[in-house]
């Protein structure tokens, strides 16, 4: 497909954004949708169907298919529906979002992280780990079902004020109405963002950006607050002032179309010092991290003090442990620790690169399970190593001493990981 365009068309779309978006949906990877067709199938005729995305999208005759709803497990429990748009839809999806993004993303708060371009959720973490130092309260809020109750007028309100390209607003708004296929049933939508769709977090960035960011700002300008998404923190100085606006704040979201989760949201006591006092809440998890009172140390005086910090939470080491456990490496035994460690070296190193990034020594019980895996491996695979747990030990860590690099974790967590 050509970078060039034509002057018959009512919308004027380069070819070239069409190919750029295929670029990025390419890297995200995905499942299929409706259609069934996977971007391998896309790709045996790649010029032919980013040439039919291009024509219908400058032409106007662009109409996205249903979604295809996906049910996930949650870590905390329950389930997620994510809606999943077949290839071409994520590529048309991504052309509109890349045209989009440019103009939203300037317009939102420093404090607004979540599906950002240079915005992480480990900076989220960080400036809440300095906001604890700081202030002795904090009201975590979840939003229940964001994506799935966004109120299409309101929403379609504010980007109607910023977005001034016709065609974009145009398929942003078949977008919101385009059904989803649940069990062989298309069911109509009246609410929401499907989950899943290339689109979705810039509109709910957007929606969210009015419902709350700015609200906050208006109403509370002395008070820190950090948003990822439909998870929030806001940083107050005692219970009464969490109290008064836990409550504003459930009322702004209800006039706004929304509804503050019953049960994940909760107001926390986060001083670093000895508590006085009993308090119901003083542990929260935010973004795959758990804050609360824990034992840390001063490296300059050698000594010890109770500070208020982040380590990996205990549902997202159990999401980790899992995640190992169904490679099944003590069954492995026709293989070698080579081709183990190709499994496990690309998820511990992003687990080490997210989860140790505050409190690393929290993730070392991840590198002691890691490594009953592979003693458990050694015992299955020689039998002179049957019923005797140390020397297999001993014999995975004299592997790994003769070869540094063969596992991440030991290179992360010292010599002694396979002790």
């Amino acid at each position: 497909m050509t970078s060039e365009s034509t002057t018959d068309k009512p919308f004027r779309i380069e070819k070239r954004q069409v190919y750029e978006a295929y670029k990025a949906v390419k890297a995200n990877h995905g499942a299929a949708g409706v259609d069934g067709q996977t971007l391998e199938m896309f790709e045996k005729d790649l010029a032919v169907n980013l040439y039919k995305v291009w024509n219908r999208m400058s032409s106007g005759t662009y109409f996205p298919p249903p979604v295809r709803a996906v049910s996930i497990p949650k870590k905390t429990g329950g389930e997620r529906v994510l809606g999943v748009p077949t290839v071409s839809d994520r590529i048309a999806q991504m052309v509109v979002k890349q045209m989009i993004e440019p103009d939203l993303d300037s317009l939102f708060l420093p404090d607004s992280y979540g599906y950002r371009p240079g915005k992480s959720a480990l900076d989220a973490v960080g400036v809440t780990r300095q906001r604890c130092w700081k202030y002795d309260w904090v009201l975590e809020f979840d939003i229940k079902g964001l994506f799935d109750n966004l109120p299409h007028d309101l929403l379609l309100k504010a980007v109607r004020k910023h977005v001034a390209c016709k065609w974009a607003l145009l398929y942003i708004e078949r977008w919101l109405a385009a059904p989803m296929e649940k069990n062989g049933e298309v069911v109509e939508r009246t609410r929401g963002t499907p989950q899943g769709g290339v689109v979705s977090p810039i509109l709910s960035n957007l929606f969210m950006h009015y419902a709350f960011d700015l609200w906050m700002t208006r109403t509370h300008p002395d008070l820190p607050w950090c948003r990822y998404a439909d998870d929030g923190l806001v940083h107050c100085r005692n219970e009464q002032q969490a109290e008064a606006l836990k409550a504003e704040l459930g009322a702004r979201l209800v006039a706004c179309g929304l509804q503050m989760h019953p049960t994940k949201t909760k107001i926390v006591y986060c001083k670093d010092q000895r508590r006085r006092g009993e308090y119901p809440n003083v542990v929260f998890d935010f973004l795959g991290y758990q804050f609360r009172p824990r034992r840390v140390a001063n490296t300059q005086r050698d000594e010890f003090f109770c500070g208020y910090t982040p380590a990996a939470s205990p549902t997202a080491m159990k999401s980790m442990r899992a995640t190992i456990k169904s490679l099944n490496i003590p069954r492995q035994t026709p293989g070698t620790l080579a081709e183990i460690a190709q499994q496990l070296n690309p998820l511990l190193r992003g687990w080490i690169a997210y989860y140790g990034r505050y409190s690393r020594s929290a993730l070392s019980t991840l590198a002691d399970y890691v490594n009953r895996k592979l003693r458990a491996w050694i015992m299955r695979k020689f039998k002179r190593f049957q019923s005797h747990k140390t020397r297999a030990s001993l014999f995975v860590r004299k592997l790994a001493r003769e070869n540094p690099g063969l596992f991440v974790h030991r290179k992360a967590f010292g010599t002694n990981t396979f002790a």
